[in-house]
């Protein structure tokens, strides 16, 4: 499912037009982007939560000349399944 097709099932589901699901779908990704931004964690109940966490540097290999090289730390977001996600994909 790509993001139109995601705004479409929104849409049917709520019964609202599909430029006000593209709103709500645009805002929820704003608000969770800004959060993780911030270092918050965003959890939703029952479908599950999104949280940042800092990998560390560490070294790798080139895998087409195997040369050695650095991997430098950086922030990566999570996601965290919930229980009725995950029983409802059972």
């Amino acid at each position: 499912m790509n993001k139109a097709e995601l705004i479409d099932a929104m849409a049917a589901g709520a019964g609202l037009s599909k430029a006000d699901a593209k709103k709500a779908l645009d805002a929820f990704i704003g608000a969770t982007t800004d959060a993780l931004k911030k270092g918050d964690r965003v959890a939703l109940v029952g479908f599950g939560s999104f949280s940042v966490s800092t990998r560390s540097a560490r070294k790798g290999r080139n895998p087409q000349t195997g040369k050695e090289i650095n991997i430098p730390a950086k922030k990566v977001v999570k996601f965290k399944a919930g229980a009725d996600l995950s029983k409802g994909v059972k």
